[in-house]
């Protein structure tokens, strides 16, 4: 089993790169497990997506314990469910500490990274701010506290500083652009899948 981790900002693509990888490994018979957090057919994921749009420390103490609690049932399943699939991608995942304060953000991938399994595939999906706002609008949804172009331009930054390693797919251009450079992600991963 491969599994991978799309993660990324809101607005970023992530979703969008994630459903590429996915009916790519499925054209090639394999069978895929895709899981997006937070989960909203999971009460923890449903919880943490609620306290996101509640803007008070508290509600955000209790949007990342939720969090945390939605990606440990994701683990969970995973284990359970590997021999059933050949390949398992995570839309968000361990990136979700760049929305910590900055001072926490590299402690807390360092102590998460260390406390959690890591993916064989680790992408970053990667978009000027102002583009993931736009996008993020165009859904016509409830904002969630840390979506203006101030605060994904500071959660960007804080990502970029931590995925060292990570395979890095570049959203701003077009989709073909970026299905093109996810399709190279896959070509190098031949032996693997």
């Amino acid at each position: 089993m491969v599994w991978f981790v799309i993660d990324g900002m809101d607005g970023s693509g992530k979703t969008t790169s994630s459903d590429y990888i996915r009916k790519e490994l499925e054209s090639r018979g394999r069978k895929v497990l895709e899981i997006t957090h937070p989960n909203h057919d999971r009460f923890f994921g449903r919880v943490a997506a609620k306290f996101l749009t509640i803007d008070n420390k508290m509600s955000v103490i209790f949007a990342t314990a939720f969090y945390i609690l939605d990606v440990v049932c994701s683990l969970f399943k995973m284990k359970i469910k590997s021999r059933d699939y050949d390949d398992v991608i995570f839309v968000r995942y361990i990136l979700a500490v760049a929305y910590l304060p900055e001072s926490l953000c590299p402690l807390g991938y360092r102590l998460f990274s260390r406390i959690f399994p890591m993916p064989d595939v680790k992408v970053f999906v990667d978009v000027d701010s102002k583009i993931a706002m736009e996008r993020i609008l165009e859904r016509g949804e409830e904002l969630e506290i840390y979506e203006t172009e101030e605060k994904l331009d500071k959660t960007r930054r804080k990502m970029q500083s931590i995925t060292e390693g990570w395979i890095v797919v570049d959203n701003s251009s077009t989709r073909e652009y970026t299905e093109k450079q996810t399709a190279q992600i896959l070509s190098s991963l031949e032996g693997m899948i």
